[in-house]
This record gives structure tokens, sequence and C-alpha cells, in this order.
């Protein structure tokens, strides 16, 4: 029982980079609605935390006009499914020291899916 446990894991881990496709965009929505106080999708609405348009593929703390914590700037992250995914289940762990307060995403379809979302509302 163990070891289908453990191989589920490595194949969530080796599957990471294809989450925004294997999540649901829709079903990501509704979890980006727990990120609204905070982020926004559009560009340049930026609110305690930055606006996350085009966030794929930018390098953290580097969007101008947001105030980023010294953490998130020096930590040179490539957001991609992969880093997100990361982050998204524990960002304190990911970055210690970043302004953002939000406890994680534990579960994994969550993540996959606010990953998807992302992904289609906030390309360049």
């Amino acid at each position: 029982m163990v070891s289908k446990f453990v191989a589920l894991a490595v194949a969530m881990l080796i599957a990471s980079p294809a989450l925004a496709q294997a999540g649901d965009a829709a079903k990501g929505k509704a979890v980006f609605a727990r990120c609204m106080a905070c982020h926004s999708v559009d560009p340049g609405a930026n609110r305690l935390g930055p606006s996350l348009a085009g966030v794929m593929g930018r390098t953290s703390g580097t969007m101008a006009g947001f105030a980023y914590s010294p953490a998130m700037k020096n930590a040179k992250i490539r957001w991609d499914a992969k880093t997100l995914d990361a982050f998204l289940a524990k960002p304190t762990a990911k970055v210690p020291g970043s302004k953002m307060i939000f406890a994680g995403l534990p579960n994994p379809a969550d993540r996959a899916n606010l990953i998807a979302y992302l992904a289609r509302a906030t390309k360049k």
C-alpha cells in the first residue's frame, strides 16, 4: 500500500511540468477566488500582491511597479507549472521571508487547476 502512494507521489513530481495542461482552467478560476483578495490577473492591477498578468515565464520579484520583499526578489524563480506548483503548495517554505502570508494549497488537484487557469488567464 505504501509503495502505491510513493509511486503516485513520484509520478506527480515527474508530471508537474504538465500540470497546466492536466488541470481544469474552469475549476482553477474557482480556486483563484481564494487569491483575489491579494492578486489580479489584469495587467497593472496590483493589490496587496502583484498582478499575475504574464506570470508564466516571468522571474520572481521582477514585475515593475510592485514593491516585492527582498526574499522574493532574491529567489530568482522562473515561474512555470513546476515552480508554481511547489510555491503554491507552501509559499513560505519555498520563499522564506516572502510577504505572501497565504498558507498554501495542499490539494494537488487545486494547484493543477489554478495553474491551468493562470496559464490561460495571464497570457501576455
